[in-house]
């Protein structure tokens, strides 16, 4: 009898450990190659829409990687290729790769943003009296990767005080009373909410009163860690869960003007911002090329190489399915972890509709160059 328990706990055990080696043994980030006929609705979108996303970013992806050479070298043989053409390019010098999350998981969340329009003015006024910051210049970028790779990407941000370098400002300090950033304004706004709404976009309009576009792009960062506020409002028990959206939150903000910054600052990340060379010129994302509406992707670039087209399946906030090329251009404060992207949806009424409700399930696949 003690020899057949002894049978069954060895048995069982074996099995235990089976099963967490199944559960842990596949790594997040891109696993092996699969078909492209695995690829859901592959043959479906137009990906020519993709294509030109891909043909822009070539000039820096060949300085960047020996492995697209060959392609962008292809890329210039096709001025105006047909839909066929392009998914004939894409099978032949790229191969799709699937994305796993932790333990295997396949899906993760697929997020959405866009380029507000504000109203805003070049001095300060009564109405106008909500500042957008150029990066200021007192800033300084520390470096320690080579002595700490685990360091590597993070946003190392200071300043000087005395003889010491300490972390740069939080909002709760850049807004205060004291302004340490004053005479860094490159624009003012009416909204109150509106450089915090800019910020979580990465770029945005601003409509003077000749009715003249300025365009501002991200510049640089504070260095402190994004917080959600969504999350803050759900965990005051303000809104819930599955009602956070944009929308919401400015609600909640212009219902509660008192508490407002306290809300606001529980994200003590900061972004400035440069004006855009070109106001006929879109956003420019990370890679410093313009954001196609639709097409480009924010990504966690320790994951997923800056650059690469991403086959991305989900769904809009309506259920309609959403299966399609994109491209990883950008990246993003809340951008974080293997199955993890935000979709640019341009700019407009619709963009923002999209973007503000877009927090839905999905899968996604790496486009990798083919290895010569």
């Amino acid at each position: 009898m003690k020899i057949l328990r002894l049978l069954v706990f060895i048995t069982l055990t074996a099995s235990l450990l089976s099963a967490c080696n199944y559960l842990t043994k596949r790594e997040p980030g891109i696993g092996k190659a699969v078909d492209w006929s695995d690829l859901p609705n592959w043959k479906s979108d137009d990906v020519r829409q993709a294509y030109l996303g891909i043909q822009a970013q070539c000039p820096r992806m060949t300085k960047k990687s020996d492995a697209w050479e060959p392609i962008c070298n292809a890329v210039a043989t096709l001025e105006t290729p047909t839909e066929g053409q392009v998914r004939e390019f894409l099978q032949r010098y790229f191969i799709p790769h699937r994305i796993y999350g932790q333990y295997g998981k396949l899906e993760g969340l697929i997020t959405g943003y866009y380029e507000p329009i504000l109203n805003g003015s070049l001095t300060k006024t009564e109405r106008y009296a909500h500042p957008i910051y150029a990066p200021p210049e007192d800033m300084l970028t520390i470096e320690l990767a080579d002595l700490y790779p685990d360091l590597k990407g993070m946003r190392l941000r200071g300043r000087l005080e005395g003889d010491k370098v300490v972390p740069f400002h939080s909002r709760e300090i850049i807004d205060g009373e004291e302004r340490p950033l004053a005479g860094k304004e490159i624009v003012w706004v009416d909204d109150p909410y509106g450089s915090f709404f800019l910020q979580i976009q990465g770029s945005g309009r601003v409509r003077l009163a000749d009715n003249t576009m300025m365009g501002v792009n991200y510049a640089d960062q504070n260095g402190h860690p994004y917080f959600a506020i969504g999350k803050k409002l759900v965990e005051m028990q303000e809104v819930a869960m599955e009602d956070i959206s944009l929308f919401t939150i400015r609600q909640w903000l212009e219902d509660n003007p008192t508490r407002a910054d306290e809300v606001l600052n529980s994200n003590p990340s900061y972004v400035f911002f440069h004006l855009r060379e070109d106001n006929n010129e879109g956003p420019r994302g990370s890679l410093n090329v313009p954001l196609t509406p639709e097409r480009s992707l924010a990504v966690d670039k320790r994951v997923i190489p800056l650059g690469t087209p991403v086959w991305l399946d989900t769904t809009l906030p309506d259920g309609t399915a959403y299966q399609r090329l994109m491209v990883a251009q950008d990246t993003g404060g809340a951008i974080s972890g293997p199955v993890r992207a935000d979709v640019f949806f341009g700019t407009g009424e619709r963009a923002e509709l999209l973007a503000g409700e877009m927090k839905q399930k999905g899968r996604m696949y790496a486009l990798l160059p083919v290895e010569k």
